[in-house]
């Protein structure tokens, strides 16, 4: 007997959402001293990949919470694995076609955003929504370090693809990558969903953008995201210029360690740690600072890479416990405010890894910063991260407010 459709497939769907997001995201990332190497792409060029990719998503989140409304969450959903394959098989093609690669990486990235920003406003909720026999405070979590695994799966089977058929044939792995969001697409043809919120029932849009519980979860997801990425799209260049290693070590002690600590925070938080969620976000954040200045201030580059690594577990509740916060106090926000909050967290992972590439660009470029930073690379990029280290700062003291103005209230 042919077993039936259930809410698990669904969840499996989830997870596969969310390493496709991984992919989308941190792929380029791995091949940013590639393209600098091959290529001649500048820092510069290389932060506005970043931006690029986070800006789309952005606006996609913008545009999403009426659309999802008014085509359902299953063709919205299955749009935006169309549009992760498409962009991941233009990334292996374009640079084929085009004489001009840097343009090729902004249009197949560009594409591959589309796709992952339409997941990101629609994979939580649909999870969110899934009848559980029991209610698992750890739910958003676990789904959330799917996004972690992906991470560690990207980058070690890259790298041994790499060291395989050399980074001279990295056109062709966009194409293998993009199997798994084709997995995706098949898995959300028949998994059945389930509403969030009872039709009708939703908070309206107007009533959510005058909330000031809203605005405080929106800067949350602007730090949490800024606090990530800024540290997680920086960390394979760092670990490659601190230490002197190759790409391959590089991007193993770098996003690979990064990912692996944030995907086992996600994990034993909720199910194991269960800590009131602004008290476990108080604690990450503070952890993040003290990991951020491991990593400026330690003179040993081992120390540094560790801060880097650790840093992994300092920010992995801070996303999913957002939308947690989110869950508790705003349960009527529906679609739009996930597509928000999603839009927070992307201006955020814009901002952080942009932030540190300008600064690191800026120094490189003045002689009497160079000389007084010894004409070290890894001492210019630390000057960089020292300027990140204003995100996990204002989340620590914005959630510790926040609960604070709800135990008045």
């Amino acid at each position: 007997m042919k077993k039936e459709w259930n809410w698990q497939h669904t969840q499996y769907g989830c997870y596969i959402g969310y390493v496709t997001q991984a992919i989308i995201v941190n792929l380029p990332a791995l091949l940013f001293v590639t393209f600098r190497t091959r290529y001649g792409v500048t820092l510069t060029q290389l932060s506005f990949l970043v931006v690029l990719l986070f800006a789309v998503q952005i606006a996609v989140d913008m545009l999403s919470a009426p659309i999802v409304d008014k085509v359902g969450y299953r063709s919205y959903t299955l749009a935006g694995f169309v549009s992760s394959v498409l962009g991941l098989i233009l990334m292996s093609v374009l640079p084929l076609v085009m004489a001009d690669t840097y343009a090729a990486l902004l249009i197949s990235l560009t594409v591959a955003s589309v796709g992952s920003g339409m997941m990101e406003v629609v994979i939580s909720p649909i999870n969110e929504s899934l009848p559980r026999p029991e209610k698992s405070a750890g739910a958003m979590s676990l789904l959330h370090s799917f996004y972690c695994w992906g991470v560690v799966a990207v980058t070690l089977l890259s790298t041994l693809y790499f060291s395989l058929f050399g980074t001279e044939n990295w056109v062709y792995l966009p194409l293998l990558w993009a199997l798994v969001p084709f997995a995706g697409l098949l898995m959300f043809i028949k998994a059945p969903l389930y509403p969030l919120v009872k039709e009708g029932k939703a908070m309206p849009m107007l009533q959510l953008l005058k909330s000031p519980v809203f605005w405080a979860l929106f800067l949350f997801m602007i730090c949490a995201g800024a606090s990530e990425q800024a540290m997680s799209q920086w960390a394979s260049l760092f670990a490659e210029t601190g230490l002197g290693v190759s790409k391959a070590m590089g991007d193993l002690m770098g996003p690979c360690a990064f990912a692996l600590c944030m995907g086992t925070a996600r994990v034993v938080f909720g199910p194991y740690i269960k800590w009131p969620v602004h008290k476990a976000l108080i604690f990450c954040a503070v952890m993040c600072i003290g990991c951020y200045l491991l990593v400026i201030l330690s003179p040993w580059p081992v120390m540094s890479l560790a801060g880097c690594a650790l840093c992994g577990f300092s920010v992995g509740v801070m996303w999913p416990g957002t939308f947690s916060l989110a869950a508790q106090h705003l349960p009527l926000g529906g679609t739009a405010m996930y597509a928000l909050l999603a839009m927070g967290g992307d201006i955020g992972c814009s901002m952080g890894p942009a932030a540190v590439g300008a600064v690191t660009d800026q120094l490189m470029q003045s002689e009497q910063a160079m000389q007084a930073l010894g004409q070290s690379g890894d001492a210019v990029m630390k000057m960089g991260f020292l300027l990140a280290l204003l995100f996990p700062l204002c989340m620590a003291l914005g959630v510790a407010l926040f609960a604070k103005r709800l135990k008045k209230a």
